[in-house]
């Protein structure tokens, strides 16, 4: 069994390691990165969707929020880190993202002084909300 969106993560993780991050180093903020992933990636012919708007539901509210950096080929969430090192926060976050949206692969790239990256899938069939 293979990893779910592969196709679109491997695509993702070559722009990272190969284009961006090659071209730009450490020390920008994360905005800069983001702008560049989206540049790059949309070169690559994949749909990219920056701060994806997201309904999110509590207590039968909706909110609508900003909701992670880039939505990629409407299946795969993507948050940017400039971090030193990726903390259990920010795998949390990324986890938060995915479990409180329809999406199930998420990469959550860092931009640090050494580039690194974390997937992290939760299956729409462990979550307790259904999206129309």
């Amino acid at each position: 069994m293979g990893l779910k969106h592969r196709d679109i993560t491997d695509k993702i993780l070559h722009i990272f390691f190969k284009v961006v991050y090659p071209q730009l180093g450490y020390g920008f903020l994360e905005k800069v990165y983001e702008n560049a992933l989206v540049l790059a990636l949309k070169a690559a012919g994949l749909k990219v969707q920056q701060q994806p708007k997201i309904q999110e539901n509590f207590q039968d509210h909706v909110e609508e929020k900003f909701f992670g950096d880039l939505l990629v080929q409407d299946l795969v969430l993507v948050e940017i880190k400039t971090a030193y090192r990726i903390t259990k926060q920010h795998e949390a976050q990324l986890l938060d993202e995915l479990r409180a949206t329809p999406y199930e692969v998420g990469l959550l790239l860092n931009f640090g002084p050494e580039p690194t990256f974390i997937r992290k899938v939760y299956d729409n069939q462990r979550k307790n909300i259904t999206w129309e």
